[in-house]
């Protein structure tokens, strides 16, 4: 039944590559619109978990406020999908007004000064759609790591659909992916790395929200091992304008302190904290359908941090 499910998901998958970006685009919109309404109605695993997370980052909303806000969740979940089905359609001229920048300077002199970059962003709006715009706009290709997706045909799709958009993938995990990342930085390449979710055991507990929650390590690890500028960048859908709208933020500077996880750690929250106002600013863009905060993945692990 496990290998049915896995085939079943990769198929939908490639359906949706390989049928949504032959759809003008109103109609990809109104696809998903539509896709989005009927799981919102649904009121399934996802949608609850959704409303969950978002009754942290609201926590004065009303049910029915939350009902509201995760309608429009999950509306802009499934504008990243039907977007992200379409991108490897888009022509160059397409891709640039899709999306439209602040504080690109803090990118681009970053890039000038020969040291690397490393951008960190949460899951807001859609990182693929920035990515594929900085590979374009900057004239600069970067790396990146996926996680390993079940079955791993859809891993093998993920990879291929990113490359396409001119991105290095590299699998999540192990000493392998930051050594390769550390080699691109201090060749004065750009890294891009989705860092609200950690997907390992070595995470920094950040607080967030005001709750207990864990994000990886490793931007702040390769800023100080390799000396590129951390910088955190946030998105967000704006109703008054067809592209979706990007914010790089000044990069996070490695504090005087001794202890080098000590840094780590102090450079992570602030990272988080930045995050946080992005998401709270526009929590309906935030694509958090899964489990987040401590108390909610290992309540015991939960009380011994608060503790």
């Amino acid at each position: 039944m496990s290998e049915l499910r896995d085939q079943l998901t990769d198929s939908l998958y490639g359906l949706g590559w390989a049928g949504v970006k032959k759809l003008p685009e109103p109609a990809a919109q109104a696809l998903g619109r539509r896709i989005a309404d009927q799981a919102w109605r649904r009121h399934g695993k996802g949608v609850r978990r959704l409303e969950a997370n978002l009754a942290r980052v609201v926590p004065d909303a009303s049910p029915a406020q939350l009902r509201r806000l995760s309608h429009a969740g999950m509306r802009s979940y499934m504008r990243y999908w039907m977007e992200s089905f379409r991108l490897p359609s888009y022509s160059e001229g397409q891709l640039l007004r899709s999306v439209s920048v602040e504080g690109l300077h803090h990118l681009t002199d970053g890039l000038a000064a020969g040291r690397g970059v490393i951008l960190a962003l949460p899951h807001l709006a859609n990182w693929d759609l920035a990515g594929a715009w900085a590979v374009t706009a900057v004239r600069t290709p970067f790396t990146t790591v996926a996680e390993r997706l079940k079955p791993e045909s859809l891993y093998d799709r993920f990879v291929a659909y990113r490359e396409s958009l001119g991105m290095e993938v590299l699998p999540h995990g192990g000493a392998t992916a930051f050594g390769t990342l550390a080699r691109r930085l201090r060749a004065g390449g750009l890294v891009c790395l989705v860092a609200d979710r950690d997907l390992s055991a070595t995470g920094i507990e950040v607080s967030f929200f005001g709750e207990a929650a864990r994000m990886p390590a490793g931007p702040a690890l390769l800023a100080q091992q390799t000396g590129a500028p951390l910088m955190p960048v946030t998105l967000w859908y704006d109703d008054a304008s067809p592209a979706m709208r990007a914010r790089v933020h000044e990069p996070i500077p490695v504090p005087g302190i001794e202890g080098r996880m000590e840094r780590v750690a102090a450079m992570t929250q602030k990272l988080a904290d930045v995050f946080a106002a992005g998401i709270a600013a526009h929590p309906q863009d935030w694509h958090m359908l899964q489990r987040f905060w401590l108390a909610d993945l290992d309540p015991a692990a939960a009380v011994k941090g608060r503790g």
